[in-house]
């Protein structure tokens, strides 16, 4: 059987791909940030085609590749708090529907990592008043929606028993189909019981 060796591109993808990971397992630098930094690093100030670029596929693979090598030690229970607290956040929202997502859900959650839930209510304000009623104050951003549509979702984000909290705010009937898996065949976004799951799994290891 033979093997084809890496073409130029795919050689230049990969090393790409390392040195994004390290930024993102590192400094907790985001994927598309890592991605431009790692190519500029790489290639200097010529210019990057896109096929050159990694999908966040297989920067995600890198990463959890980097977290074994470097972080093996300590990783899987910071992982593992994330997921537990994670847990707890989406209880005390139950009503607005809370789905886990990011590196918490995907297994990536490092040092930097911060907590991400993609919320679904009627109105964003619902969730603006019973946050202010918890005397939690927070500041509000954007963010894209999931499904690729033009305009952005509302997104708050707080600290949380000493931990970054974002939630992506969503009307009810985005939940519909919301449930699906990205390129690598992992869940994008998962409920509470979903998550208890993965907590269950990872104690029994």
């Amino acid at each position: 059987m033979s093997t084809h060796p890496l073409s130029n591109t795919e050689l230049l993808r990969a090393e790409i791909a390392i040195a994004a990971a390290r930024m993102i397992a590192e400094d907790g630098v985001d994927y598309g940030t890592a991605k431009r930094k790692a190519a500029k690093q790489i290639l200097g100030n010529n210019k990057v085609r896109g096929d050159v670029l990694p999908d966040n596929a297989m920067l995600e693979e890198e990463v959890r590749l980097y977290n074994e090598l470097f972080f093996g030690d300590t990783q899987p229970a910071r992982l593992l708090h994330l997921r537990n607290l994670a847990v707890r956040l989406m209880g005390e929202l139950a009503p607005f529907q809370p789905h886990l997502t990011g590196a918490v859900l995907n297994g990536t959650a490092g040092e930097h990592s911060d907590i991400h839930l993609q919320l679904f209510s009627e109105s964003p304000k619902d969730v603006e008043i019973y946050l202010l009623n918890k005397r939690i104050d927070f500041e509000v951003s954007e963010s894209s929606h999931f499904k690729g549509r033009s305009e952005p979702v509302e997104t708050l984000s707080f600290i949380w028993q000493q931990e970054g909290v974002h939630l992506a705010l969503y009307e009810t009937d985005d939940l519909r189909g919301a449930i699906k898996k990205s390129a690598s065949g992992r869940k994008e976004r998962a409920d509470i019981e979903f998550v208890r799951v993965l907590i269950l799994e990872s104690e029994q290891k």
